[in-house]
């Protein structure tokens, strides 16, 4: 997915770019209101980080001309102003979350996180964990049976590798580390290390004909784990 961070704090931007881009996010960035309405137009992000104080126009201005053109692309307000009236009039214009400067970087991630899985399931109108079957593209993953097909054709994987794919696209878009895949695939019981999850992973990536270079279903983060690349629906 694609983030639009809009801020004209360069030290700022300078830290939360590689960060986002080491978490396997595409990052644009804009310093100015006119830059991150041009932005939005051009580059189509999945969601904007805003900064409420910066040149014209605003953030607060960038917001609302978003919201009266349709355009609602998820946004997250980031303001140094830590005035309840200010939030509050910031969620009733348009904005999906709000977070006071100075903030963790790290509570920044689990917020556009929890953003998009948001945005995506309402979308959807339907949790995906409700469905029985797991649809992305030419893959399908029939979750009571635990059979993944692909153009078709029955995959022969293991169980755990099934368990993998399923936890992944339940969560598509999100970064999934190994250790969270350890512990939801395995049990915490289970006296196995990450490099279990990774052969399970290369387990599917062969079956699935998926390059890793140029993947269509897993990406990997490297040093930290996995991601469903592919948009996934239910049925």
């Amino acid at each position: 997915m694609k983030i639009l961070v809009a801020d004209d704090e360069a030290d700022l931007v300078a830290e939360l770019k590689p960060l986002l881009e080491r978490l396997g996010y595409a990052v644009v960035t804009a310093s100015n209101g006119e830059q991150t309405l041009k932005q939005v137009e051009q580059a189509v992000p999945d969601l904007v980080v805003l900064d409420v104080i910066m040149p014209e126009p605003d953030g607060r201005e960038v917001l609302r001309r978003l919201r009266q053109s349709n355009n609602w692309t998820p946004v997250i307000l980031l303001t140094r102003v830590s005035n309840p009236v200010e939030r509050t009039l910031g969620l009733q214009e348009g904005a999906d979350d709000y977070l006071n400067k100075p903030f963790d970087p790290l509570e920044l991630i689990a917020r556009i996180q929890a953003v998009l899985r948001r945005t995506y399931q309402s979308v959807q109108n339907t949790p995906l964990n409700s469905y029985k079957t797991l649809l992305s593209g030419d893959l399908m993953l029939e979750r009571q049976a635990r059979r993944v097909v692909i153009r078709g054709t029955l995959l022969s994987v293991s169980s755990r590798a099934v368990s993998a794919l399923e936890y992944l696209m339940l969560n598509a878009g999100e970064v999934i580390s190994r250790e969270d895949l350890l512990n939801q695939v395995w049990g915490w019981h289970y006296p196995v290390e990450t490099r279990a999850v990774d052969i399970r992973i290369a387990e599917l990536r062969k079956a699935l004909k998926d390059d890793p270079d140029q993947p269509q279903f897993i990406e990997t983060v490297i040093g930290y784990g996995y991601r469903f690349v592919g948009q996934v629906r239910g049925r």
